[in-house]
C-alpha cells in the first residue's frame, strides 16, 4: 500500500484547484495535474487513473455550470456525448494494456507537443461560421478520436474539443466551449469507470484533488463566461514545458535494491542498519 504524506495531499489538492480553474476557461488542466503527479513519484498508469477522478469532477462541475445557462443543444449533443463516453473507456483500457515503461517514454514528448499546439493555435472568435462537416460525421469520427486520446493520455482534451467544434462545426466560442465541456465530461467519466476497475487509483490523492478541482472548476466557469479562454493559455504552455523538462532531464532514479540476504552479507547489512 502506497503511503502518502499529508503535505503531498494538500499540495496536490491546491494543484488540482488551479488546474480546475484553468481547465474550465481554456481546457488543458491536465497539463498541470498529470505531470505534477508524475513528478511526485506516482507511476504513470496510477497517475493517469488518479488524475482522471479529479478531471471528471472538474469537467462535470463545469458542464453543470454551462448547462444552467442554457447553452447546450441537448438533442444533437447527447449522441455525441455517448460516443465520447465509449471512446474514453476504450482509451483507458488501452493505457492499461501498454507495456511497462512505455508511458514513461511517451508522456514527456506528448506534453511538449501539446504545449506547442497551445502556443501556436489562435483563440477562436465568437462568430458562428458555416460548418465544414455535418454533425453525424463529426460525432462518428472526431468525437471518438479525441475521446480515445483522453482515456489514453488526457491533457489538452478540452481544448481539442473546443477547436474541433469551432473549426469543423463552425460554432462560436461560447457555444463551442459549452459543447466541449459536455464531451470532455463524458469521456472523462467513461475512462474513470475503466480505471476504477484496475485498482490503480491512489485514493487519498484522488479524493483531495477532486475537491480542489470542483472548487476550481466552479470559479473558472464563472471567469470563462466573462473573460474567455485567452486568459490563461500562456501559463498553460509555460507550466507544460517546465513539467516535461523536469520529467525528461531531472527524473528521480529508482531506489536501489538490496542484494538477497545470505550468511555472507548478513553481518555487513546488520552493521549498516545499526
Amino acid at each position: 500500500m502506497l503511503e502518502i504524506e499529508l503535505g503531498l495531499i494538500l499540495t496536490m489538492a491546491a494543484v488540482a484547484l488551479a488546474a480546475g480553474f484553468l481547465d474550465a476557461i481554456a481546457g488543458g488542466g491536465g497539463l498541470i495535474t498529470l505531470p505534477a503527479l508524475l513528478v511526485a513519484g506516482i507511476e504513470p498508469v496510477a497517475a493517469l487513473a488518479t488524475n482522471k477522478l479529479q478531471a471528471s469532477c472538474a469537467s462535470v462541475s463545469a458542464t453543470v455550470s454551462f448547462a444552467r445557462k442554457g447553452l447546450f443543444p441537448w438533442r444533437s449533443s447527447l449522441p455525441m456525448a455517448g460516443m465520447s463516453f465509449i471512446a474514453g473507456g476504450a482509451g483507458a483500457l488501452a493505457a492499461g494494456l501498454l507495456p511497462s515503461g512505455t508511458l514513461e517514454k511517451v508522456i514527456p514528448p506528448l506534453l511538449i507537443a501539446v504545449a506547442v499546439y497551445f502556443a501556436l493555435v489562435r483563440t477562436p472568435g465568437n462568430a458562428e461560421r458555416a460548418p465544414r462537416c455535418n454533425a453525424w460525421l463529426f460525432g462518428a469520427l472526431a468525437v471518438p478520436l479525441i475521446g480515445f486520446y483522453d482515456g489514453l493520455f488526457g491533457p489538452g482534451t478540452g481544448s481539442f474539443f473546443l477547436v474541433a467544434f469551432v473549426v469543423l462545426l463552425g460554432q462560436g466560442l461560447m457555444r463551442a466551449l459549452s459543447s466541449s465541456k459536455l464531451m470532455n465530461a463524458s469521456c472523462n467519466v467513461g475512462s474513470l469507470l475503466v480505471f476504477s476497475m484496475t485498482g490503480k487509483i491512489v485514493w487519498p490523492l484522488a479524493l483531495a484533488m477532486a475537491i480542489g478541482a470542483l472548487i476550481g472548476a466552479q470559479l473558472g466557469a464563472r471567469c470563462a463566461m466573462r473573460f474567455g479562454p485567452g486568459l490563461v493559455r500562456p501559463l498553460l504552455v509555460t507550466v507544460c514545458v517546465a513539467m516535461a523538462a523536469k520529467l525528461l532531464f531531472f527524473a528521480t532514479p529508482p531506489p536501489a535494491t538490496l542484494p538477497p540476504l545470505t550468511d555472507s552479507n548478513r553481518v555487513s547489512i546488520t552493521a549498516l542498519s545499526s
